[in-house]
């Protein structure tokens, strides 16, 4: 798995080394962290590697004698891809490229790619099912279509086994603050703290966060269920979530002391994004487990041990 460390990676392999399997991890540690391993640190059947997916000679290291691979290693940056475009597409298309070459000859069975609901851009309706038309707008979001239609190319050109996931808005412990997902993080961090919740624009912008267990779940369904080449699934929800009503959920489950003040909307803003998971739930038998309430009390959970850890 590349990506191990991050914030889905770490519990896609939990869930794995949940199940037994043996897992390894190739990851450069640039946002992945040792702590997110650290449950399994003295277990056998975990092993960890450092290492670029730019580096050929560590990937096909990694993938020797694998049967799945798991690719979840990018820049996951909208602003950075558009401040260091070459970077991201290097790091995210090139580092993908590199990983289906080394799974191409080492007879992998199957690879599975994360890709991101951000490759439709501003979306033509609601909801997005994989029909809609791709038109990404960031380097980033580009990136990520690179990386669809490379796995596609690989399962025709060379019979490589390849799917690609629409991740939505993912959240959940251990994610850092930083893009709608993580406004999650950021209004939490605001209200642990006393301090009033920072909406951008009037609120009423709407996203599909879906829960990192689910995600994990969607995933490891993607690796086993059999697939057409070039096949791409989404995995959200379904259901459209305000941040004027996220942010009332992180006030009342953090105790109702907050307040909510408003600033500029965000430039290029998406206003709506709602995910249909039609062909996921028939294709791959998938279905989202937790609802928005248990899952950010999860979240908020955890932070608060965070919180507790540091003082």
């Amino acid at each position: 798995m590349t990506g191990g460390a991050g914030f889905i990676g770490s519990h896609l392999v939990d869930r794995l080394m949940e199940l037994d399997c043996d897992v390894t991890v190739l990851d450069d540690f640039s946002t992945g962290e040792w702590a997110n391993l650290v449950r399994w640190r003295d277990a056998s059947t975990l092993h960890v590697v450092k290492g670029s997916v730019c580096d050929s000679k560590v990937v096909e290291e990694a993938v020797r004698d694998t049967s799945i691979v798991f690719h979840l290693a990018a820049i996951v940056s909208v602003p950075a891809s558009v401040e260091r475009p070459r970077e991201v597409l290097d790091t995210n298309v090139m580092g993908t490229a590199t990983v289906l070459d080394a799974c191409r000859i080492h007879d992998v069975e199957r690879v599975v790619v994360a890709s991101s609901s951000a490759v439709y851009g501003d979306p033509a309706r609601l909801p997005i099912d994989e029909s809609i038309p791709v038109a990404p707008i960031s380097p980033y979001a580009v990136s990520k279509l690179a990386q669809e239609h490379l796995v596609a190319s690989f399962e025709r050109t060379y019979g490589l086994s390849g799917v690609a996931l629409r991740y939505f808005n993912v959240y959940g412990p251990r994610q850092q603050p930083g893009g709608y997902a993580g406004v999650i993080s950021i209004f939490t961090e605001q209200a642990l703290s006393g301090r009033s919740l920072t909406i951008e624009g009037d609120g009423e912008q709407t996203r599909d966060f879906v829960y990192v267990e689910d995600v994990v779940t969607a995933t490891l369904l993607a690796s086993v269920s059999q697939t057409e080449p070039g096949e791409v699934f989404n995995v959200g929800t379904g259901r459209a979530l305000s941040i004027n009503g996220l942010a009332q959920h992180i006030i009342s489950l953090t105790g109702g002391q907050s307040s909510t003040v408003h600033v500029d909307p965000r430039v290029g803003d998406i206003r709506h994004s709602v995910a249909s998971i039609d062909r996921a739930s028939e294709r791959l038998g998938f279905t989202p487990s937790v609802d928005i309430v248990t899952g950010l009390r999860r979240t908020i959970d955890w932070m608060r041990q965070q919180h507790a850890a540091r003082e």
